[in-house]
């Protein structure tokens, strides 16, 4: 099964240097990075991202982040969201998509 997070570009150029995502500000304070089901995907760039001009989507393989990965409630949101507790290793990643704006994710990306 793969999930999505969504970078900016710059943060996916410190991921592929790094080899790991240790998550954007915004995760940090979470304690945990946010990350999203196929069928959530577009909502939350648009929710999150709508005033990029451009972002990149990682998928990654869930499978690969363990006991990491956990579904939980969003508040507010409905609906189970994937969490990472830890950072996402470069491994995982099974695709990537540079996507011109937060309108283009769900004709950039595969089907669900």
């Amino acid at each position: 099964m793969l999930i999505y997070k969504i970078l900016l570009p710059s943060e996916w150029v410190a991921f592929e240097a790094l080899g790991r995502f240790d998550g954007s500000p915004f995760d940090r304070s979470s304690g945990f990075i946010h990350c999203s089901a196929r069928d959530q995907v577009s909502l939350t760039a648009a929710r999150v991202f709508g005033q990029e001009p451009a972002l990149v989507v990682v998928a990654v393989e869930a499978e690969a982040l363990g006991e990491a990965l956990r579904w939980e409630e969003a508040p507010g949101r409905g609906g189970l969201f994937p969490h990472v507790y830890g950072p996402l290793p470069r491994t995982a990643v099974t695709a990537v998509h540079e996507i011109a704006g937060a309108s283009a994710v769900d004709e950039t990306l595969p089907p669900h």
